[in-house]
């Protein structure tokens, strides 16, 4: 059997995680919390952008919801913004039915990593510490730290490249068909664990020996 290098989404396809009904609330009560004026319209300041990227680039959400209040002619520090995200995104962790066997499962194969989407700093570490999942893994990506999101190519040659294989040979399992199928574009397999369910995901990691 030869080996396969094998990257896993968080959200959604390892645990599921409590979030904000209502984000821009949540964010605003943490700044009023330390004693930031968050400006009346807030909602409207905080779903629009400011700040110029490239497509499908990531924007760490403090850097958003710093360039948001300034918009407005509001300026807090870096540290206190930062602060205030973390609090407002701090969460409530489930693993998911599976997770155990698909990790052991991965690991008898070859190499393990996480891609994950997430703009809040934090929140990747947080989880995997909540989950029981720290330290599980080869390599550890974040669209934060990369700077773009899936379906992006950037944070799939990124876990690729810390994995040590070439992005074709990457199999990367999600529940986004949309985003986590981004790797088939490289030339990578993407598992659906709507289609296949964690605990079976050994069976498809198996690659026939070549003649």
């Amino acid at each position: 059997m030869t080996d396969v290098a094998c990257s896993f989404d968080l959200f959604g396809t390892l645990v599921t995680a409590a979030t904000p009904s209502n984000p821009a609330a949540a964010v605003a009560a943490e700044l009023r919390d330390r004693d930031v004026a968050v400006p009346d319209d807030w909602a409207d300041a905080y779903r629009t952008s400011h700040l110029d990227v490239p497509t499908a680039a990531e924007v760490p959400l403090p850097a958003h919801v710093a360039a948001a209040l300034r918009s407005r002619g509001v300026t807090a520090s870096d540290g206190v913004v930062r602060r205030a995200v973390v609090a407002a995104f701090d969460p409530d962790v489930t693993r998911r039915e599976g997770v155990a066997a698909a990790l052991a499962a991965a690991r008898d194969r070859g190499p393990v990593g996480l891609c994950s989407n997430c703009s809040v700093p934090e929140l990747v570490p947080r989880t995997l510490v909540r989950a029981d999942l720290r330290g599980t893994f080869d390599a550890v990506v974040t669209s934060a730290a990369c700077g773009f999101r899936k379906p992006h190519p950037r944070p799939f040659e990124t876990v690729a490249a810390d994995l040590g294989v070439d992005p074709a040979a990457l199999v990367h399992v999600g529940d986004d068909p949309e985003a986590d199928g981004g790797v088939d574009t490289l030339g990578g397999t993407f598992v659906d664990v709507a289609e296949t369910p964690l605990s079976a995901l050994g069976d498809r990691l198996t690659v026939p020996e070549e003649p």
